[in-house]
């Protein structure tokens, strides 16, 4: 199975560039109803995903709100969680990742951000396979 048959476009799902503020960013995430958005970079690369967590961590260290306006997105990243697959992912690196994740970033070749893929379409996508394997040919 290919993952682009899942495959969330990016011209079709909100994500944040890494130079937008903290304040901004909060605003886009409560306009959303979001809990984390994919954040790239200005060459188009996924560089991480911000998270409610780490808007509350950027909140406590500040002193005031005008202080969100000064620190960026890329400032209050944590890289280190919520990896990316390459397009040519199997369905199987898919499943391990987003046993952790609420999604999983995809980026070409190139590493340029191109979509997500949710935890609900591989569950769906898995459901989907079990019962056609388990259900009688009419």
């Amino acid at each position: 199975m290919n993952l682009l048959y899942l495959l969330r476009p990016k011209d079709e799902i909100t994500y944040i560039g890494s130079r937008t503020t903290v304040r901004q960013g909060l605003e886009r995430m409560r306009a959303h109803g979001f809990t984390a958005i994919p954040a790239i970079n200005d060459d188009g690369e996924y560089v991480g995903t911000v998270s409610e967590g780490d808007f509350l961590w950027a909140l406590y260290g500040e002193q005031s709100v005008r202080d969100l306006e000064k620190l960026m997105i890329s400032d209050i990243l944590r890289t280190k969680r919520d990896k990316s697959v390459l397009v040519s992912a199997d369905m199987e690196e898919l499943l391990l990742l987003i046993m952790e994740q609420n999604f999983v970033p995809v980026t070409d070749d190139r590493g340029k951000f191109i979509g997500i893929v949710t935890r609900r379409d591989i569950i769906k996508y898995f459901y989907d396979k079990e019962r056609k394997e388990h259900t009688p040919d009419e």
